[in-house]
């Protein structure tokens, strides 16, 4: 079975009250994450935006300044206050881009992500436990699942984004 396809292969469409429960729990699981996510940052004087920004510069760093507002969906003006406070704070360092000596590089300072990791101890050894109760395949669907969960995601929200069409005038009667 193709862990990113969706269905069980019997071509059935499940219920409308299961499909209903999945998306119900998706968003109980995104408010649960998102207070994690504000009682870590606070422990570390972070900001919720700073924290994702630091999150997307370690997972897909090093990158540019402007790399990092396309994936977080920030002007570059709101991410320059960002990136000025995780410097102070020791979170990243900028430097100058090897391929382009004009050109700046975010990077992760590891230092402070030991103090990360042990505030997130009890979420990442509860999810390896919750793991432990499944198997390889069922695993691999549900990541699968959460991955185009987070491309529909990053989809609407890209939509959202554009300006929108104004209306055209409408010329006066004569």
């Amino acid at each position: 079975m193709d862990s990113t396809a969706p269905g069980d292969g019997a071509g059935a469409r499940p219920p409308r009250r299961v499909i209903q429960e999945v998306k119900t729990s998706l968003r109980d699981a995104s408010i649960q994450l998102a207070l994690l996510n504000h009682q870590v940052s606070g422990h570390v004087d972070l900001r919720g935006t700073d924290l994702e920004c630091l999150d997307l510069i370690s997972r897909h760093g090093p990158l540019s300044p402007s790399a990092l507002a396309r994936l977080a969906g920030l002007h570059p003006a709101t991410l320059t206050g960002i990136l000025d406070r995780l410097e102070r704070g020791g979170w990243i360092s900028r430097a100058r881009d090897p391929a382009d000596r004009r050109g700046v590089l975010l990077r992760v300072e590891r230092t402070r992500g030991a103090e990360l990791l042990g505030l997130y101890a009890g979420m990442n050894s509860a999810m390896d436990e919750i793991c432990a109760g499944y198997g390889e395949e069922d695993l691999r669907l549900v990541a699968g699942f959460l991955r185009r969960t987070a491309d529909a995601g990053r989809i609407a929200a890209d939509e959202l984004a554009q300006p929108k069409p104004q209306p055209k005038p409408v010329p006066p009667r004569q």
